[in-house]
């Protein structure tokens, strides 16, 4: 892989330094690790989101306890008590 040059003003450079001195890593290895973090953070977002949308569908909790009985949690009402 080639290299490139970012552009960061020094106290961006010393902030990334001291952090990846912290971790004894280099510079160039924190950023990669760190850039791997974020691309996985972002997809996290997108599951989170998507599983959100589906589970708040109308009957599918309730569906989910039917087809796994000895699974399901006590049924609770509006207000959080045991139904």
């Amino acid at each position: 892989m080639a290299d490139t040059t970012v552009k960061v003003d020094s106290e961006t450079r010393d902030r990334f330094a001291a952090v990846a001195a912290a971790r004894g890593q280099s510079v160039r290895a924190y950023l990669a690790e760190l850039a791997i973090e974020e691309e996985n953070q972002i997809k996290l977002s997108k599951a989170t989101a998507v599983f959100r949308e589906i589970i708040a569908q109308p009957g599918l909790a309730e569906a989910f306890d039917d087809a796994f009985p000895s699974d399901a949690p006590p049924r609770r009402d509006a207000a959080g008590r045991a139904a």
